[in-house]
C-alpha cells in the first residue's frame, strides 16, 4: 500500500505561483507513473500533468506553458509547478500514482492523495 500526501496549496493572485508536492509513503522507483489531477467544484476530475518513470510528461493543454511537472525518486516526491495562475485553475488538486501509466492516464491509478486546495482569486 502507498500513501500520496499532498501539499503546498493555498490562496494566490492571479498571475501568481505555486509549487505542489507529493511525497509518497515509500519508494516511488516503481510507480511507473505519477500525476496531477484536478477538480473544481460542479465539475469532473481532469488530469493537469503526468510523469513516467523515465522523466516522459504528459501535460493538459490547459497548462502547457504554466505548468510543470517533475519527479525525485531520491525522495520519493513529485511536484507541480504552477506559474501565471489564473482563477480557472481554482480546484482541488490530487495526486495519483500507479505501475500502470496507462491508469494515471485514464484516470484511474491505483493511489490517490486526499487533495490540495487552490484557489486563484482575481
Amino acid at each position: 500500500q502507498v500513501q500520496l500526501v499532498e501539499s503546498g496549496g493555498g490562496l494566490v493572485q492571479a498571475g501568481g505561483s505555486l509549487r505542489l508536492s507529493c511525497v509518497a509513503s515509500r519508494s516511488i522507483f516503481r510507480l511507473n507513473a505519477m500525476g496531477w489531477y484536478r477538480q473544481a467544484p460542479g465539475k469532473q476530475r481532469e488530469l493537469v500533468a503526468a510523469i513516467s518513470s523515465g522523466g516522459s510528461t504528459n501535460l493538459a493543454d490547459s497548462a502547457k506553458g504554466r505548468f510543470r511537472i517533475s519527479r525525485d525518486n531520491a525522495k520519493n516526491t513529485v511536484y507541480l509547478q504552477m506559474n501565471s495562475l489564473k482563477p480557472e485553475d481554482t480546484a482541488v488538486y490530487y495526486c495519483a500514482a500507479d505501475r500502470n501509466p496507462e491508469m494515471v492516464v485514464a484516470g484511474h491509478p491505483g493511489y490517490w492523495g486526499q487533495g490540495t486546495q487552490v484557489t486563484v482569486s482575481s
